[in-house]
């Protein structure tokens, strides 16, 4: 067994926790305490009744998740809110959340490890919010009918391609989960090509207009990778078993 508060002290340094400001009314860091000591850890995109459920069943009882149980103004704990709350508190599951600063972490981050499995290298980031870069640039020296395949490779459940811009791109930019604030952003940031997890209907008219290259893989499909990358960490620093909680999100 080993103390959640050495577990949760490594996570926030990892992550760099103090230092990454959130969206307003999110809340990164232990999001539900439980008895104290933990001896599985597991790790989901989303902190939702169904994966709390599923992890219950596994014996975990200290998850790590990207899009936590926080992010608005304070809810009365009724009704789907009420259920996932007393039911940590009756497994003895301790929730951990962790938003931007495993989307732009430069070595556990979402973008940092999508970057490395599609072989990109990154050279600086763009898109600031509240002073850090939430976004990545890198240099790119693959056609883009092969980055359609790495990415078709890497999200076989579909990929949504708008290919407009040119056909092998020296740069590309990089969003994990919602791209929406980035479209508009990436020829300032030097490139024409964004891969990220979703976007609008109206981003197909202005990658036409604006003679862009946009990928939307999926939000749930491009946030995996963090938590497992920091989940894995604390497993294997602390060495305790660890199972990844897949919850077949097509989002």
């Amino acid at each position: 067994m080993i103390a959640t508060e050495d577990i949760v002290n490594y996570c926030n340094q990892r992550t760099k926790l103090q230092a990454i400001k959130d969206f307003p009314g999110s809340f990164n860091g232990l999001q539900v305490q439980n008895s104290g000591t933990i001896s599985k850890i597991g790790a989901s995109v989303d902190a939702g009744l169904v994966p709390f459920q599923h992890a219950i069943s596994k014996g975990i009882d200290f998850i790590i998740t990207h899009h936590g149980l926080f992010w608005s103004p304070p809810l009365p704990i009724t009704g789907p809110t009420y259920k996932k709350i007393k039911l940590c508190l009756d497994h003895n599951l301790a929730v951990y959340g962790s938003h931007l600063p495993l989307d732009c972490h430069p070595e556990i981050g979402n973008n940092a490890i999508l970057a490395q499995k599609l072989e990109l290298l990154p050279t600086s980031t763009f898109l600031p919010y509240e002073g850090v870069d939430i976004g990545l640039i890198t240099k790119n020296t693959h056609s883009r009918k092969d980055l359609s395949n790495r990415l078709n490779s890497i999200f076989p459940k579909g990929v949504n391609a708008m290919e407009f811009g040119t056909e092998k791109p020296s740069t590309i930019a990089i969003l994990t989960g919602s791209g929406q604030s980035a479209v508009d952003k990436i020829i300032g940031a030097g490139t024409d090509t964004l891969i990220t997890g979703e976007l609008r209907q109206h981003h197909f008219n202005l990658a036409q207009e604006l003679k862009l290259n946009l990928y939307a893989c999926g939000h749930y499909a491009t946030e995996t990778f963090g938590v497992d990358a920091l989940a894995r960490e604390v497993s294997a620093k602390f060495n305790l078993p660890y199972e990844f909680i897949e919850t077949e999100c097509p989002l």
